[in-house]
């Protein structure tokens, strides 16, 4: 038997994927020490204001598409909406089983190529139910997950979008504007979809969409870009750089980012068929390619940013937001899809965050919404709180920091929505039902351009940053918040005390999601609001006890006024912004400047971390000193210290002492080691530090006395000099002298005639201050010369008389013994004194020798050769 399913019930068990994605968002008041913020700014003595610059490590961090698929490929829709873009507005969904052996899939990121391998591989595929009257739904298969697929006319039947006129109508330009005429929305996506292009005219054709012209734009194209068209949709692709120009070469192919950018741009197209559409693929998903992405956007022009992605928020967003500052820019951007969870780009104030639900609509009558389970949202752990998000809007009660979503639409897959995905070389398209916030981020870019044409039309500027409006002129005039959202009061995605929808705002679903005709009212008929005051966020650094000031950084046309939320106790603010704060306590503070303009009655806030650090205790060096005995002593102390302190010694010797100034002193030092203990205390805090010193004071050592041997001559007057090594001056003294040795005070021995011999004669140098000695022997040696023998070569003629004398001297002798050898025959000698004469009378041709030998009583000798020479007549 055939049966209706409520359409809130067919999704089953489709899950929303294995992983949790790191998300550090706080989920309220309840959950917020578990994820304690990060400081905003770091290291600043006084005060640093944060700057645009892109932390390097942040730079590189990876986003990921925000979309999911329902676990099944389904047929190509009917042809109704072919000839009739609004065939199908009254029509239930498309149904869908879901086989058995695919329930069980993550729908996160889920590719048309996974589906088909897995149905492959399953070869269970279930038939198509189609979404016309009861006779036409086949019952499921007992236990099956059961899909429902939105067409983008039964979209716009559900959230009361003008429905769109007959192909060939002539348009007016408010029925124009209705449909996005004139406007630019900028598609921002990483990597690379070959088919875009090809899959937007598929989609085109099945539901009766207008076609788009491909357009394609220079990279050496002027900027800004030319006006978009006031009829008829463009499409154009470009490749951008990190640094936000572009290039001619395609990013690398990505199936997942592929079906991100293959929603994104049918579903835009879809909500606002006449808008100029710009595809701006990113060279990877890194935040820096990214972020050139979208500033590459504003320097397009005025339009649309649609940013289906998301990473987790950190202290380092803030640092981040000039991108989204282009002047009459609106920034859109997911806010997650694994529940409960803060994510950027969504979480910045200048960045509507879209969330998501699970739409129910059977073709008439109101839609139904819940919150769907997987959306993100929750309360930043980072961001302050933004101005527009107060009080006066119903359910807003956590005004601590910025409040994630801002607006939704439908994002569950199990009610999701058609789109046409072609794998690289293929001709046709494969059909999935696709969800995600983000599905419902590009359809409220889509409205945000609509509001923008219909504005144009009245000589208005563009909205830029709608969430004024939205949240002052809208959501908090009670007749009109109910009438342009629809409150979405069920459901919720997670266990935190904010996780859960309520009336009135919640970070499900933020406002609501929009009944468009009625909300496009109140955007295009509402003049700009005048912007807040912008504080910029800082980090400031104290110590504790020491006075802080600092002046609060705020811009805005009128004057302001200022106040501060989670101030610590005894800091106050002046109406000039001057923060005081006269004994600062240690500890880390999250202080929000709230700063208000007098005229407009908005205010901006900045979070700024301020870092009170513990006094610190003196600092006390430590040291190893040396010293001598009975040698006055005297060294400083090395101590830091941010105020005057006293000291005191501990282990001290007697004698040792400190002064004020931390000089130590001991004017007689005693031999020994010493560890003496310094300590510092601070005058005005009381805290002491301490620092030992090694004082060593090293035993007095005797003089060193060295001398070399000595030697002279008897009579001869006989000096030498010691050498002394000592500390202090020395007297000297003789041991063991000989008559006559004495010693000078200069350590000079003396003997002015001495006595043949041999001594040991001991030299003592005594300390003059320690009366320490130290001695030396010198070993002195007093002898005579010994005999010389002196000669003159002999010569003569053979036959005829010759003579030569040979001179003696023994000095301190009293005996001499002489020994002539090799005396020719005939030759004759004399003595006389001590001189030899040698006669020959009758001399013999040749040559002779005379060989002389001395020696005296004191046992030494001398010789000596004396050469004779006889020639013949």
């Amino acid at each position: 038997m055939k049966k209706n399913i409520p359409p809130h019930h067919r999704h089953g068990r489709l899950l929303l994927g294995a992983t949790a994605a790191l998300l550090l968002a706080a989920c309220g008041p309840g959950q917020e020490t578990s994820t304690p913020p990060a400081a905003i700014a770091t290291a600043a003595t006084q005060f640093t204001v944060e700057v645009p610059v892109i932390p390097p490590a942040v730079g590189e961090l990876v986003v990921q598409p925000m979309f999911h698929a329902a676990p099944a490929l389904l047929d190509a829709p009917d042809g109704r909406d072919s000839a009739n873009s609004s065939g199908s507005a009254h029509w239930r969904p498309h149904l869908q089983n879901v086989p058995g052996a695919m329930r069980e899939m993550t729908t996160r990121r889920l590719t048309a190529q996974k589906i088909a391998a897995s149905e492959q591989a399953a070869q269970d595929i279930a038939p198509l139910l189609n979404g016309g009257g009861a006779s036409d739904i086949a019952a499921p298969m007992a236990g099956s997950s059961v899909v429902a697929t939105y067409s983008p006319a039964q979209i716009r039947a559900a959230y009361d979008l003008p429905a769109l006129p007959a192909a060939g109508t002539a348009l007016t330009p408010a029925q124009a504007a209705q449909l996005g005429a004139g406007q630019t929305i900028y598609i921002v996506d990483a990597m690379h979809n070959p088919n875009a292009a090809a899959e937007l005219a598929i989609f085109n054709q099945k539901f009766g969409l207008p076609g788009c012209t491909t357009k394609a734009i220079a990279t050496n194209a002027t900027l800004p870009l030319p006006p978009a068209p006031a009829s008829g949709c463009e499409f154009s692709v470009v490749y951008n750089t990190p640094s936000s120009t572009m290039t001619a070469t395609a990013p690398a192919y990505n199936s997942g980012w592929a079906m991100e950018i293959a929603l994104d741009v049918q579903w835009a197209h879809a909500t606002a068929p006449l808008a100029r559409i710009v595809l701006i693929e990113a060279p990877d998903a890194s935040i820096n390619s990214l972020l050139g992405a979208v500033r590459l956007a504003n320097q397009m022009g005025p339009g649309v940013v649609s940013m289906s992605f998301g990473a987790a928020e950190g202290n380092w967003t803030a640092s981040v937001d000039s991108a989204f500052t282009g002047k009459n820019m609106s920034y859109l951007a997911a806010t997650g899809d694994s529940g409960s969870g803060v994510s950027w780009p969504s979480v910045s104030s200048n960045v509507l965050a879209v969330g998501g639900t699970t739409l129910s609509y059977s073709g008439s009558g109101v839609r139904s919404e819940t919150a769907w389970s997987g959306t993100g949202g929750g309360i930043s752990a980072y961001t302050a709180l933004p101005t527009y998000q107060t009080a006066s809007v119903p359910g807003l009660t956590n005004l601590l920091r910025r409040n994630v979503a801002d607006v939704a639409f439908n994002a569950d897959p199990a009610t999701g929505q058609y789109t046409a995905v072609m794998t690289p070389g293929s001709s046709t398209a494969r059909w999935l039902s696709i969800g995600g916030t983000s599905l419902s981020t590009p359809q409220w870019a889509g409205l945000v351009a609509i509001a923008n044409a219909s504005r144009a039309l009245q000589a208005k500027t563009a909205l830029g940053l709608p969430h004024s409006i939205l949240y002052g002129q809208i959501a908090s005039v009670p007749g009109t918040f109910a009438s342009s959202f629809a409150d979405i009061t069920r459901g919720s995605n997670g266990t935190c005390s904010v996780c859960t929808a309520r009336v009135g705002y919640d970070p499900l679903g933020g406002l609501g999601t929009p009944n468009v005709k009625s909300l496009l009212a109140g955007l295009s008929g509402t003049q700009t609001a005048p912007a807040a005051p912008v504080v910029a966020p800082a980090s400031i650094s104290g110590a504790a006890g020491k006075p802080l000031s600092f002046t609060v950084s705020a811009s805005a046309s009128n004057p302001l006024s200022y106040t501060m939320l989670g101030a610590p106790a005894g800091m106050s603010i002046a109406a000039t912004g001057v923060v005081s704060w006269a004994a600062p306590t240690a500890g880390t503070y999250a202080v929000t400047m709230v700063a208000k303009d007098t005229v407009s009655g908005l205010s901006g806030q900045g979070v700024y971390s301020i870092v009170i650090t513990p006094v610190a205790p003196p600092v006390v060096g430590a040291g190893a000193i040396t010293g001598k005995v009975g040698t006055a002593l005297a060294f400083n102390v090395s101590v830091s210290a941010p105020n005057p302190v006293s000291y005191t010694l501990g282990g001290a010797p007697a004698g040792m002492s400190i002064s004020s100034a931390g000089l130590v002193s001991w004017a007689s030092p005693a031999a020994g080691t010493y560890a003496v203990t310094v300590t510092a205390t601070d005058s005005k805090t009381g805290l002491s530090g301490k620092g030992i010193y090694t004082v060593a004071i090293a035993a007095p050592l005797p003089p060193v006395v060295t001398v070399a041997s000595v030697s002279g001559k008897p009579g001869v007057a006989l000096s030498f000099a010691a050498t002394t090594v000592a500390p202090n001056p020395v007297t000297y003294s003789l041991s063991g002298a000989p008559s006559g040795m004495a010693v000078s005070a200069a350590g000079v021995v003396s003997w002015a005639s001495p006595v043949l011999g041999s001594y040991s004669v001991t030299i003592i140098a005594k300390d003059t201050r320690t009366g320490l000695t130290g001695q030396a022997v010198a070993a002195v040696k007093i002898a005579a010369a010994g005999p010389t023998i002196s000669a003159a070569a002999m010569t003569g003629v053979a036959g005829k008389a010759m003579s030569g004398s040979i001179v003696l001297t023994a000095p301190g002798a009293n005996a001499l013994w002489i020994s002539i050898l090799g005396a020719p025959l005939g030759m004759q000698f004399s003595m006389s004194g001590m001189t030899i004469t040698a006669r020959w009378p009758l001399p013999v041709t040749g040559s002779y020798t005379l060989r002389v030998v001395a020696l005296d009583s004191n046992g030494l000798t001398a010789q000596l050769n004396v050469p004779i020479t006889v020639t013949a007549r």
